[in-house]
């Protein structure tokens, strides 16, 4: 593990974006507090498939209680 992927939660906090981008392009990051590590942020290994988009259904998307009821 590189030093550049050891993240204080502070920092991951002010800087989603930045943070966001690097993992986009395959960095794994180590969330730190207090130098004790919290958790792992790394990139999904699987490609998702879009399954239906609600927008496209409705403007605004649907209401969860709406789809439910549905069912």
């Amino acid at each position: 593990m590189y030093m550049e992927n050891i993240v204080p939660l502070r920092e991951l906090r002010e800087n989603m974006d930045k943070y966001a981008k690097r993992v986009a392009q395959g960095d794994t990051l180590v969330i730190v507090r207090r130098s004790k590590p919290l958790f792992r942020i790394a990139p999904l290994d699987e490609e998702w498939e879009e399954v239906i988009d609600f927008t496209k259904v409705r403007r605004g998307g649907v209401k969860i209680e709406e789809l439910l009821s549905r069912l």
